[in-house]
């Protein structure tokens, strides 16, 4: 079943168009990735789908639903969340804290909710759900450590972490593996195929290819603001194997 599709979505930035018409579909519980050299357009792509870039064309469809330039707290509640690149955690807040702050809703006063007698019973369920997330990335030994001290992996988990008190429906991701260590880069990706299970949906860019083509279910190759191949289970070698993405890879000549 299909949770996300984007239609013909074209992006300029002045004169140039770093999105030239791309349709992808990603299906429901699965994890599909985008590929492409530096400069394809992934990572423009992702920006618009999340609200942090305006489509000039197309639209963008979320559980058959028009979400085309809506603001990134709009599709918070719709269920869409990303992660960065670079993570993006407050390091000065322990990393229990800073899956607290996940829960709140953008936009939301936390102080406003201090005002309530509910807040009490509210605060217990939100450390017990922290505290639950924290032991199925293993950092919950970690859960009073400042987040500035964690190694560069262990804070793409806080992430992950932050984005799942949010109950999502769909994850973004920018490059969940860039700069940590291959065993856990595939820790992360372990957990990503068990949270596939419970029904949540991945799209993500990750240039690793050595590592992140074993757990994926559809892969987009980007190039020049385009889609220019794509390959669901078995057909996904046959792609990374065309020539004219080996190409591209290689040289950045494809026509």
């Amino acid at each position: 079943m299909e949770i996300l599709r984007t239609e013909n979505i074209v992006k300029y930035f002045g004169e140039f168009k770093a999105l030239d018409g791309v349709s992808i579909s990603v299906e429901k519980g699965e994890l599909t990735l985008i590929i492409g050299p530096n400069g394809s357009g992934k990572s423009t792509l992702i920006n618009v789908i999340t609200g942090f870039l305006k489509a000039d064309e197309g639209r963008v469809y979320f559980e058959n639903r028009d979400v085309t330039n809506k603001e990134p707290n709009e599709l918070y509640h719709y269920g869409i969340v990303r992660t960065f690149q670079t993570p993006q955690p407050l390091k000065a807040l322990t990393v229990l804290e800073n899956l607290l702050i996940g829960e709140i809703s953008p936009g939301e006063n936390p102080l406003k909710a201090l005002m309530y007698k509910t807040w009490i019973n509210k605060e217990e369920e939100m450390v017990e759900k922290a505290f639950d997330i924290l032991e199925f990335l293993k950092l919950s030994h970690l859960y009073d450590r400042k987040a500035g001290s964690l190694s560069g992996g262990q804070m793409k988990l806080v992430e992950i972490g932050r984005a799942l008190m949010t109950n999502p429906k769909l994850i973004v991701m920018d490059e969940p593996i860039a700069g940590v260590a291959p065993g856990l880069a595939h820790d992360i990706f372990n957990h990503i195929l068990e949270l596939k299970k419970k029904g949540i949906t991945f799209l993500v860019i990750e240039h690793r290819l050595d590592i992140v083509l074993r757990y994926i279910d559809h892969l987009y190759v980007m190039f020049n603001g385009k889609i220019i191949a794509e390959g669901k289970g078995k057909e996904v070698e046959e792609v990374i194997k065309d020539p004219k993405v080996v190409e591209i890879y290689m040289g950045g000549s494809y026509d």
